[in-house]
């Protein structure tokens, strides 16, 4: 089932780390299949407060291998780029099977 890695953006203190992190992302993502599906775009808050600057969400396979990119050695060695510079909340969820519906949850099917 598809995974996701997203990040709810803060703050970001415009650095040439930043930049070097943004440069070298993309070859982790590689071997574990994962791609950018959102990159700080055009968004808009409809409900509540949306105290971030941007959205990332990085696509995977699946979960297993969201998990194995971000605690990769090539993941890690560039983390601190980032993180010294940024602040951000990072989730990794699990998305749901094709054909999904929402009343499944309430239907014994995992969600």
């Amino acid at each position: 089932m598809t995974a996701y890695a997203l990040a709810q953006v803060h703050s970001i203190d415009p650095d040439p780390d930043v930049t070097e992190y943004l440069r070298r992302i993309d070859a982790t993502l590689d071997a574990f299949g994962g791609r950018f599906a959102v990159h700080r775009g055009k968004f808009e808050t409809l409900e509540g407060s949306w105290g971030a600057l941007g959205l990332i969400l990085i696509e995977f396979p699946d979960y297993e291998r969201a998990r194995a990119w971000y605690d990769s050695p090539a993941y890690q060695e560039i983390l601190e780029l980032r993180t010294r510079h940024m602040a951000a909340d990072v989730i990794i969820a699990e998305g749901v099977p094709v054909g999904y519906r929402a009343e499944h949850r309430f239907e014994g099917h995992p969600a």
